[in-house]
């Protein structure tokens, strides 16, 4: 059972306190099945954020996404319209406040188990309060009446009426202190009493992205992604403006080619360049085939040589061959590497779940095109074996191996065939050149709209859609 715990009124902010009833604040301690609809009658939205959605029986529906309000011509609280929710296919659908029947400290249930999965359209008149309104600057009257105070939007808080439905009454602020070392006072202010927050002042005003990126934190890069595809184009390049170069490069590399290329062409060419380095270099290669050749011999220059070395050894290679599919960086040890150092390497939290499954065996040196090639160790053989062991006395020798050259078709069959995740790429001269992976057969193997499929069910024509090999190959021949 919950306890709640209720404190004298306050107007400060706190994050881990998103409930409040009347003029009391809550502090909720988890494990209820409590129904806070009665009880708690104003949520801080951003604490929303993540929160399980199920149905009337218990049944997953989703997570919350955010909180969509309809903005007024006058200063009146706007009306809180509904619930953005990302379904299990990340799908991100629209439902009404008025199929939300109770909203608690650890999840959000509805009415009805059954929702209309049409992918969530924004309108004119509305606003994403934690995509659009977090991060904004607004101005409210000083104490003293005369001066005006500005101040950033750490959240917002919606509060429902006797009629049932839900106001956007309150915003928690920041004030912009003149003192860049410290940071000025939170505080509660009711949304009639703040200035900024009209529909032309939020199009028009730049923002920042401090408080979205924390909502996002934690989040899944392919999740992220798919929330900045939902956000307006003004919105999505100011948190790629706030995003680290690491965060950014993993969040691009789950967006469809279009949006990739049009998030990199509103980065500096330096920034770019940066980017590029921190992606993945198959990703990196596939993404710079995409542009113009000018565009993309800029970028390459400006990255170190280093990091554009392996990317410009991709480009060599036709995009549906295994050499085009590969990443130069598997794990690779050297035969008197111990069973113990292998394992070190594959436990690497950075390290793609495929790469983890295989250790590749090669002389020096060890960086691709390594010296000569002489086997694989499977993770599961490393986790038998005493950690002191050599891994140059369990090679796997007898497994087949791919050619750089080798079509996107064998590649299939050969995954197919030997029931692998990963696999070595080697060339004729026995140096191992990178490792093919499953998924990047798979993302080969789909239709080129696939990403935007999964997020436009109801677009999605898969008679017509040609895939990225087709594509390619009938641009070819047109050239």
């Amino acid at each position: 059972m919950s306890r709640i715990v209720a404190r004298p009124a306050s107007v400060r902010y706190s994050p881990e306190s998103p409930f409040t009833v009347a003029a009391m604040s809550v502090r909720v301690k988890p494990a209820t099945n409590l129904t806070f609809m009665a009880a708690a009658n104003r949520v801080f939205v951003a604490q929303l954020a993540g929160l399980p959605v199920f149905g009337p029986d218990g049944e997953s529906v989703g997570r919350v996404r955010d909180i969509v309000v309809g903005l007024r011509t006058d200063q009146q609280p706007p009306r809180a319209l509904g619930i953005v929710i990302e379904v299990l296919s990340r799908r991100r659908i629209f439902v009404p406040m008025l199929r939300v029947t109770s909203i608690e400290p650890n999840a959000v249930t509805l009415a009805t188990g059954r929702v209309n999965l049409r992918r969530f359209s924004q309108r004119p008149n509305e606003v994403l309060v934690v995509g659009q309104l977090l991060d904004v600057r607004v101005h409210f009257a000083a104490s003293n009446g005369a001066d005006e105070v500005s101040a950033v939007v750490i959240d917002a808080a919606i509060e429902q009426t006797r009629t049932r439905d839900w106001l956007l009454t309150k915003l928690a602020v920041q004030e912009r202190s003149r003192l860049l070392a410290r940071r000025g006072s939170l505080r509660v202010l009711a949304w009639e009493d703040t200035a900024g927050l009209g529909l032309p002042d939020l199009f028009a005003q730049p923002q920042g992205a401090h408080q979205l990126l924390a909502v996002f934190e934690g989040m899944r890069p392919a999740d992220v992604a798919s929330a900045l595809l939902d956000l307006p184009t003004k919105r999505r390049y100011e948190v790629a403006d706030a995003l680290d170069d690491e965060r950014l490069a993993d969040v691009i590399e789950e967006l469809p080619e279009d949006d990739q290329k049009e998030l990199l062409a509103h980065l500096d060419d330096e920034r770019a360049a940066d980017v590029l380095e921190a992606m993945n270099p198959d990703d990196a290669a596939d993404l710079l085939a995409e542009l113009p050749e000018p565009d993309k011999e800029r970028l390459l220059a400006l990255m170190e040589p280093e990091e554009s070395a392996p990317v410009k050894r991709l480009l060599q290679y036709s995009f549906d061959t295994a050499g085009g599919l590969m990443t130069p960086e598997p794990v690779i040890v050297s035969p008197d590497a111990t069973i113990a150092e292998a394992l070190a390497r594959v436990r690497n939290a950075d390290l793609a779940v495929a790469l983890s499954s295989m250790v590749f065996v090669c002389r020096p040196p060890s960086a691709t095109p390594t010296g000569r090639y002489l086997g694989c160790v499977h993770i599961q053989r490393l986790l038998r074996e005493p950690p002191s062991d050599l891994v140059a006395g369990i090679l796997d020798t007898d497994l087949a191996r791919l050619s750089p050259t080798d079509q996107l078709s064998d590649v299939t069959r050969y995954f197919a065939a030997y029931n692998l995740v990963c696999a070595p790429v080697v060339d004729d001269q026995d140096h191992l050149l990178g490792a093919v992976t499953v998924d990047d057969v798979i993302d080969h193997l789909l239709p080129e709209n696939w990403r935007e499929s999964s997020r436009h069910p109801e677009e999605a024509d898969t008679t017509q859609v040609t895939d990225r090999q087709t594509r390619r190959r009938r641009e070819a021949n047109h050239a």
